[in-house]
């Protein structure tokens, strides 16, 4: 079927042959006296697809010709272009959203006439940046309008990748108050030792801190701090026996590891959200967090504490989601704030 290249838009101007393309579809937008507009993402897709003729003038173009001047309309449109055109090959009507996002997709057998959209996506390159802040005011917008969240990820071969995006509320049943009694311990300099073996099975069997050396019990510098905090215990320095307080050991604990600050709040709020925090680091995260006993179940999440402004490239993130992905757990991005954490959950999404 003709259509004319007009400025930004090809227009299909028979009347029959517009309502085959947009009744077939959903294709552009019908106009008054019956011609159809259609976006040049669309009338790439349909050119490259053997269903549109686009002339210019009396001339027609070539898909490399009008893909050029998508380009020169349009920033990343090759990306753009990439995604509607997986989109459509996988059923979908799609749809540009002429706001925040790139498009609005509606669900298999939807229309833009019968249903609403199912999906507002984003369209980006894997040489893009991850900013957190961001993706969280796009959730933001997009649960305002009552659509989730995808966002399309274009490697350098052309392949897309879907990644949706959710907030999260983890939650666990671990509410067990700790004892009142303060306990001793002694301060190695990259760990705590709990030498009271009546001490060390209190804290581990029932709390689920640290690990058990024989008798005695082994913490890491953020259950220490965390203890410490609450009241549950002193330390000695192991070298000469003298008194550490909480602020000394988290001077200490900031020197070895510099963002400790941000994962002792992501550690205290995993704790009073009922969960059982222990470290990540053989998952590439900071913390691996237990819904219950650690003896009886898996971790379900892999948590990642990061500040208000934390920015990534998508080559990090996409290895972070494949990993958690690949030993069946759910990946969180805990943003911690002065006030809050808010927890992101990135999963792969096949639409």
């Amino acid at each position: 079927m003709p259509g004319k290249l007009s400025e930004k838009s090809v227009m299909v101007d028979d009347q029959a042959e517009a309502s085959q393309i947009y009744n077939r579809g959903w294709y552009g937008n019908p106009q008054s006296g019956g011609s159809l507009k259609l976006e040049i993402l669309e009338a790439l897709y349909l050119l490259e697809t053997g269903r549109l003729v686009v002339l210019r003038g009396d001339e027609p173009i070539d898909f490399v010709q009008l893909l050029r001047l998508g380009n020169k309309d349009l920033p990343s449109f090759e990306i753009k272009y990439l995604v509607y055109r997986d989109l459509r090959g996988r059923g979908y009507v799609v749809k540009s959203d002429g706001g925040s996002a790139d498009f609005r997709v509606f669900p298999r057998g939807g229309s833009p006439s019968k249903t609403t959209s199912r999906w507002w996506v984003l369209a980006l390159s894997e040489r893009s940046i991850f900013q957190l802040e961001k993706v969280l005011a796009d959730l933001t917008k997009s649960k305002g309008l009552r659509k989730d969240l995808l966002l399309a990820i274009v490697d350098e071969e052309g392949d897309v990748t879907y990644y949706e995006v959710r907030r999260a509320s983890p939650s666990g049943r671990h509410k067990r108050k700790l004892p009142e009694e303060k306990m001793e311990g002694l301060f190695t300099g990259d760990r705590v030792i709990i030498d009271d073996p009546e001490d060390a099975k209190t804290l581990q069997s029932e709390h689920f801190f640290g690990k058990l050396l024989g008798d005695r019990l082994q913490l890491s510098l953020i259950e220490a701090a965390y203890l410490m905090q609450n009241g549950q215990l002193v330390l000695k320095n192991a070298k000469g026996g003298r008194a550490v307080n909480a602020e000394q050991l988290k001077g200490h604990a900031r020197k070895v590891q510099r963002d400790f600050d941000l994962r002792l709040k992501a550690y205290e709020d995993l704790k009073g959200r009922g969960l059982i925090a222990k470290t990540g680091f053989k998952y590439g995260s900071h913390f691996r967090a237990y819904e219950g006993d650690p003896n009886r179940m898996h971790a379900r999440f892999l948590v990642h504490a990061v500040p208000e402004d934390y920015s990534a490239i998508w080559p990090e993130i996409s290895r972070a989601i494949r990993l958690a992905h690949g030993v069946r757990k759910e990946i969180l991005f805990g943003r911690v704030g002065e006030k809050e954490i808010d927890y992101i959950r990135l999963s792969r999404c096949r639409p």
